[in-house]
Formats: C-alpha cells, structure tokens, sequence
C-alpha cells in the first residue's frame, strides 16, 4: 500500500489540542499528506486523548495519522502506523507487535541505519537532520551528500526531515525523497493553510 508522503507534518507538542486540531486541519487543507504525532513529555493519558482527538479529525479527511514512539498508543486507538527512532524498541520486535498493514517509519542518520530500516521491513526511513532544527536539540546535522547516498542506495520512501523551511526547501529537490517532515513552519505558522500550499508548489516544481 503507497501512502502518500509529499507533505509529512510532525506536531508540535507544546500546542494545546484545539489549536492542534486547529492547524493540523489547516494544514491538511492546504495539502499535508500524513501527519505523525510526537509527544515526548505527556504522560501516558493525556497522549492518548490527544491521538484520540487527532485521529478522529484525520478520519474525517482520510489522512493516514502516525504515533511517534509509543507502540501502546498507535495500537490502541488504531493509527495507520508508528514511528520510532534508533534507541527505541527493534523494528523486528515492532513489527510482532503491531497490525500487518502498519505503516513503520524508521528515523536514520547514516547509510548503515538505512539499510538496517529498509532490510529489517520498515514502511519509509525519516532522514535528517537535512537542515539545523530547534524542535529536536540533540538532532545531529546530516553531513553533506549523505541524503543522496540513502535514497540511492534503498528502495522504500525517504522523507527528510530537520529544520526545513519554505526557505530552503527548494535545495531538497533532485536528492530522491519521497517527501519532506515540517514541524514549526507550519505548526507556528500564521496562516498553516496557505503555508502547506507554498511547500507542495515549491517540492513539485
């Protein structure tokens, strides 16, 4: 199953859930693919009411909703997948646990991690950081050329992802990704619609 990723949008976790749901709806309506929630400080509940609410609004527009890290949650309240990072649970361990038809993203900052991801059966790789972020402070900065050398070298959908702005996304095309991850300039944006709609003319150039 091709889940579409052009347009990936990771949320921001200090936004209350109505403005959530707010600009995710936004977003979406300005042509955001899949969104992933990613929740690094809630507790258990309150994670879980909130990809409750997420998933219920993506539903409505069919669009695929991914759990950052927490398998429980993606699990319980029936995401299109979850992603997880390099020091989280083995994807083959992963794989056991959740439903067949689960979209599995793997973070990965080296080619060896890729090819790890995509041998071990991840769904897509998430590569970065492809730019210098503030939403992840020990993000390492993806050394030059290394983004080419991973989509090269597999098969599954790469999405960059790490400080990517309307700024500097043009310089992501011709690398081979099947899309890029946007955290703050959409999430912090005034108007996340027209935003969304700004990064798909600027990607499909």
């Amino acid at each position: 199953m091709n889940h579409d990723m052009t347009l990936y949008l990771v949320t921001e976790e200090s936004v209350p859930l109505n403005s959530l749901l707010k600009v995710v709806s936004q977003a979406i309506q300005g042509g955001v693919t899949i969104v992933q929630l990613r929740e690094k400080n809630s507790s258990g509940k309150k994670f879980y009411e909130k990809a409750k609410a997420l998933k219920k609004l993506l539903d409505s527009y069919d669009i695929p909703l991914i759990i950052n890290d927490r398998i429980d949650i993606a699990i319980a309240i029936n995401a299109a997948g979850v992603h997880i990072g390099q020091t989280d649970l083995p994807l083959e361990i992963v794989k056991r646990m959740v439903p067949k038809q689960f979209i599995i993203g793997v973070s990965a900052g080296t080619l060896e991690e890729a090819k790890n991801a995509e041998r071990d059966g991840a769904t897509y790789i998430g590569v970065g950081s492809v730019f210098p972020t503030g939403t992840k402070g020990d993000a390492k900065l993806l050394p030059h050329g290394v983004l080419e050398e991973i989509t090269k070298a597999v098969s599954i959908p790469v999405v960059a992802i790490g400080g990517i702005a309307l700024a500097n996304v043009d310089t992501l095309q011709h690398t081979g990704i099947a899309g890029v991850a946007v955290v703050s300039a959409i999430m912090k944006a005034n108007k996340p619609t027209l935003v969304a709609e700004k990064f798909l003319e600027k990607i499909k150039q």
